[in-house]
């Protein structure tokens, strides 16, 4: 089934139902949600979108986003969602792996595809096209897909540094939806979802649930995280739920301590994307209450491995709260989780190994790339690359991250591209990326370099080559990278020099 029935069945029901909001202004009933999805499928059919086909979305949080998903699915085709912080090139490799033949930009990062080889069409929001495409006759409503065909194609990174697509399929989008509202929260139609992390990615793919219960979508004038601003929407709106990365949540408390908010209107705060230190959460619930639950999953199975219910993250009074606090939860209803040996072998309770995951929730491979597709779905399982062990009421603890990835503001930072760019340039023979403590990103970039460079040049070879975000915020120089015997950076070596340090 075509997930996107969900919205022309809301439309059909509740037509004059809020939807659409760009901070307290409503843009859309859903009868005018669905008819703009509508009219906008019917401009890409034209354009010749067939069901199958990609399209891709670069923009920044706002309600044509959400109209943009939509008339992708009503059209049959398959949405890639493009992280906006990512710089133009890096959204180039993106467009022409997945081979999308268009894609919907806002203005700034129209700019920056301008400067690109793609081969998408481009396709600005503010534009005369996509005015045109507003005014087409409606298609009378979604093509009708199979549950096992594509819906999202998700690009993450793996240890290669080259983003991989994961093929998300309708089947998984709605498993996920579902397991939300029986694991994570219930939702109504009097309930709102701000989008105050990046639709591209875990704030946006919960809109489906929302859509399905008929909850008005609210995306921040700012089009992004402004604490202020939340606040001041969550006391308009009332029962808000957002998606919030540890560090969005330790933002949002230091805030509230200082201007005395108390996070009123807040209903459900999911927080999940890096580690919540004990000391930041039991903060947080001090002062806003009851209004946080923590998920754990990642983009091959989206939001939905395990959960940490409201009452789990509130409880004191358990003999093992702490544990069951710094844990990740037990299993979402949709998935088993098993820890595993390095060869995909159930491990007993109580060992110590890879988390591994396997359900509907589970994407079934890469985009055109078996070779990754068969080293992470092992025996049936996937393999998460998450070191952790269950106890014996089934949570789930994390240990550490064996793909080296740091997770910096909630963003995901892969080591080897920032190294692949910083190798570039010709004084340098030595790079190795690692993550550093930080009180307010949770981690920061900080690139090690054998060879004589200025700080001020290796900036400036990143921002010509990838994101501002990505950038290391220390470069320290060093004679010789540690290695083990088989000459593999010890990059364990390097984190314990930076602890000392600190």
């Amino acid at each position: 089934m075509n997930i996107a029935n969900w919205l022309a069945r809301r439309a059909q029901l509740d037509g004059r139902r809020p939807a659409l909001f760009l901070g307290r202004e409503q843009v859309a009933e859903y009868a005018g949600f669905h008819d703009a999805a509508a009219r906008v499928a019917s401009w890409l059919i034209g354009k010749g979108i067939r069901p199958g086909d990609r399209v891709a979305i670069f923009m920044k949080n706002s309600p044509e986003y959400l109209i943009s998903l939509y008339a992708i699915w009503y059209a049959g085709a398959a949405a890639v969602p493009i992280n906006a912080k990512l710089h133009g090139r890096e959204a180039e490799y993106i467009l022409n792996n997945a081979e999308a033949r268009l894609v919907f930009t806002s203005p700034s990062l129209t700019e920056a595809l301008a400067e690109t080889g793609t081969r998408a069409d481009v396709l600005d929001i503010t534009g005369s096209d996509f005015a045109a495409a507003l005014a087409c006759v409606p298609v009378d409503g979604p093509v009708s897909r199979a549950s096992e065909d594509l819906c999202w194609l998700f690009y993450t990174s793996g240890t290669t540094g080259r983003p991989k697509g994961v093929m998300i399929t309708h089947r998984m989008m709605i498993a996920m939806s579902l397991t939300y509202l029986a694991d994570v929260d219930q939702a109504t139609g009097d309930d709102t979802i701000l989008y105050a992390a990046p639709m591209s990615h875990g704030a946006g793919i919960y809109n489906m649930l929302h859509v399905l219960v008929g909850a008005r979508h609210v995306c921040p004038v700012s089009g992004g995280f402004d604490e202020a601003e939340i606040f001041e929407l969550a006391r308009h709106f009332r029962n808000v739920q957002m998606f919030a990365a540890p560090t969005m949540v330790r933002r949002m408390t230091d805030v509230a301590k200082m201007t005395g908010e108390t996070g009123e209107g807040l209903r459900t705060v999911v927080y999940a994307g890096g580690p919540m230190y004990l000391a930041d959460i039991r903060e947080a619930v001090d002062r806003f209450g009851p209004v946080f639950v923590q998920i754990y999953g990642q983009g091959e199975c989206p939001m939905g491995i395990t959960a940490l219910s409201r009452h789990d993250v509130t409880d004191r009074d358990h003999p093992r709260w702490r544990e069951r606090l710094a844990s990740v939860g037990r299993a979402q209803s949709t998935v088993e989780v098993a820890i595993g040996d390095a060869d995909g072998n159930p491990l007993p309770p109580g060992a110590h190994g890879e988390i591994m995951v396997r359900g509907d929730v589970v994407m079934p491979g890469y985009w055109n790339n078996p070779e990754a597709t068969a080293k992470t779905l092992v025996k049936g399982w996937l393999m998460t690359g998450d070191m952790g062990f269950l106890d014996e009421d089934g949570y789930l603890t994390m240990q550490d991250r064996s793909k080296d990835v740091i997770i910096t503001g909630g963003s995901n930072v892969y080591p080897r591209e920032v190294e692949e760019v910083l190798l570039q340039h010709p004084d340098i023979a030595e790079v190795s990326v690692v993550g550093r403590r930080h009180p307010e990103w949770g981690e920061e970039i900080v690139a090690f370099v054998v060879g004589q460079a200025e700080p001020a040049e290796l900036d400036r070879l990143c921002i010509e080559n990838i994101a501002r975000f990505k950038r290391p915020k220390d470069y320290i120089a060093i004679k010789a990278l540690p290695k083990n015997n088989y000459g593999k950076v010890l990059k364990t070596e390097l984190r314990r020099m930076l602890e000392e340090d600190e």
